[in-house]
């Protein structure tokens, strides 16, 4: 009897807990979800996820709240995103160069590909090389003369070394035989404030955030191969389009790799659900910013590619 008693109360604290179990996994989410962004504010990372932010909810029943952790080139917030817990209640929204090029270039806290994986891509923007409406430079010719006749003087301030401004830019002013002054800033929003403040000559920009500054800011160059701007031709128009596919950015969502199944599979259908939203869709426009969504299931396969193209890549710079 005391055989039969042991071994019943066994099989149903096990079931309890089986129960238990599945219950926590089936009411995710039960809190608000953090949505951390490794950059500064006013940039278009920090524009997007407004965006996402107020939408999502709607097919998540819990609201997103964006948490902004600028630092060290992405590291700071992407460190902090690698350290929460493994529950889907912190989400990452970062870009291709902090996710799969640092690694190549700086010792990280973190494995990017091991403690992350993909959530969704929501889109991709090229960049624009800008200057301030009353700058004396109003051609990308005109910089490209200054900075040959003037080495080193030429000031380009990005968003944070190996960053989706300074891997494009780099090679852009590389490619034209111009070596500027490199200066970083926490994000594409503090490089823009510093462009409007005349601390640097030049800087970079994505349509929404050129478009939020009020005609402040004048775009010369697109790096693309494709239009990203009216009436602002790309590099290859320059007969530059060498460098027209290193200024793709993808930005992306990322969770902790170790989330459980049902968990990332919620997150996943939720970001694909969005998409048919026609608000959604319209505040992406009026940000002058595409919806060209990728699953994340098909952007884990380019995170791959990514790795191996930017290691041959940052190799090559050391030779």
């Amino acid at each position: 009897m005391k055989t039969w008693f042991k071994t019943a109360s066994v099989l149903a604290i096990t079931a309890v807990t089986a129960l238990t179990s599945w219950s926590a996994v089936a009411e995710y989410p039960e809190k608000p979800i953090t949505m951390i962004i490794p950059l500064g504010a006013g940039g278009s990372h920090d524009l997007n996820a407004r965006v996402i932010s107020s939408i999502l909810p709607s097919y998540l029943g819990q609201p997103v709240i964006v948490k902004l952790m600028p630092g060290a080139g992405g590291q700071t917030g992407t460190a902090a995103a690698s350290k929460a817990a493994a529950d889907g209640y912190t989400l990452l929204f970062t870009h291709n160069y902090i996710d799969q090029l640092q690694q190549h270039v700086a010792k990280l806290p973190y494995d990017p590909t091991k403690d992350f994986v993909t959530v969704a891509r929501t889109n991709y923007a090229s960049p624009s090389l800008i200057v301030k409406t009353d700058s004396k430079f109003k051609t990308y010719e005109d910089i490209i003369a200054f900075g040959k006749a003037n080495p080193g003087k030429l000031s380009f301030g990005h968003s944070g070394n190996w960053g989706a401004f300074m891997v494009p830019g780099a090679m852009l002013f590389s490619a034209a035989g111009v070596n500027p002054q490199l200066i970083p800033h926490k994000g594409g929003g503090p490089a823009m404030q510093a462009l409007l403040a005349g601390d640097v000559d030049v800087s970079m920009g994505f349509n929404s955030s050129i478009s939020g500054q009020a005609g402040q800011v004048r775009p010369l160059v697109s790096v693309s191969s494709e239009p990203v701007l009216d009436g602002v031709p790309t590099v290859a128009d320059k007969g530059i389009g060498g460098v027209a596919n290193s200024g793709t950015m993808h930005r992306v969502v990322l969770v902790n790799r170790d989330v459980p199944a049902d968990v990332l599979a919620k997150l996943r259908k939720a970001f694909v659900d969005m998409q048919q939203d026609k608000t959604y869709k319209n505040l992406l426009n009026k940000l002058g910013e595409n919806a060209a969504f990728m699953s994340g299931e098909d952007y884990e396969a380019v995170r791959q590619e990514q790795s191996e193209k930017y290691k041959a890549f940052t190799a090559s710079l050391a030779k």
